[in-house]
């Protein structure tokens, strides 16, 4: 777990803590004080980000390095929770096959040493492009998959912006004295179904069109000031996996695009 995390889970523990002592200093107030109501956002999805995703980024490969930087051998596949269809076909890997657009799939994606360049699509629609590989990705807010959408290596990703919960007004003696406050920030989540399927790692780990892959990315400031994004991946697929296949991989903010190296993939 990077730093990174660490921190982001100690806040999250810290909230509920802060609350109940809250209620204990002030049972009366907090008993009489009514749940918070949030208004209607009428703003488009840019408008209204929760946070901003866009520019350019690099991945940090501060993990898994020997399954994300070079292509592992045949076989290679700890930590992955493969069904027996999963490692029989992730053993049927052809190593001729090396560098298979089958690996930049929306499964495997964020975990290749890539570089990202993240922007608007008009209002409704973040765009995600990728150096390796030479992917590009439309996450779309507000909408779902038509009827007999064709199957993509990137699919259909459905995003949402998730915010932090609503603070209550302040209570004091069974008087109101604040107002209830939407906290900043938030998170981007993204669920990406309608695939053909692809590779979790480059030597043919599997996962299948039955997959559902969810996304959690954040941003964050380190204490120098530098920008970071995290990307928690999460892949659930019935036929490969026996339970969640879960990545967290990071990216660091560059000031433009003077490093990107499109390198395309084999078809």
């Amino acid at each position: 777990m990077s730093g990174f995390d660490m921190i982001k889970r100690a806040a999250v523990a810290l909230a509920p803590a802060a609350a109940v002592a809250a209620v204990l200093a002030a049972p009366m107030a907090a008993s009489a004080q009514p749940a918070p109501q949030r208004q209607a956002d009428n703003r488009s999805p840019r408008e209204g980000a929760a946070i901003d995703l866009t520019g350019n980024w690099v991945a940090i490969v501060n993990e898994d390095w020997r399954w994300r930087m070079v292509t592992p051998p045949k076989g290679d596949f700890p930590g992955i929770p493969l069904t027996q269809a999963g490692r029989d076909a992730a053993n049927a890997w052809d190593p001729a096959t090396d560098g298979s657009c089958k690996a930049y799939g929306v499964g495997g994606l964020m975990r290749m040493p890539t570089r990202l360049k993240i922007g608007w699509e008009g209002d409704n629609v973040l765009k995600i492009e990728t150096d390796a590989g030479v992917q590009t990705r439309q996450l779309m807010f507000g909408r779902r998959p038509e009827a007999n959408t064709p199957r993509t290596l990137q699919g259909f990703s459905a995003a949402q912006w998730e915010r932090p919960n609503l603070v209550p007004a302040q209570v004091a003696g069974g008087i109101q004295v604040g107002n209830a406050f939407q906290p900043p920030g938030g998170s981007l989540k993204v669920v990406t179904t309608n695939t053909t399927g692809g590779w979790v790692r480059k030597n043919g780990v599997p996962y299948s069109e039955n997959a559902t892959i969810t996304e959690y990315y954040d941003r964050f400031a380190d204490p120098t000031g530098q920008e970071w994004l995290t990307v928690l991946t999460i892949v659930d697929d019935p036929v490969n996996f026996n339970g969640p296949f879960l990545t967290s991989s990071h990216f660091k903010k560059e000031p433009d695009a003077s490093k990107w190296r499109p390198k395309p993939c084999k078809p």
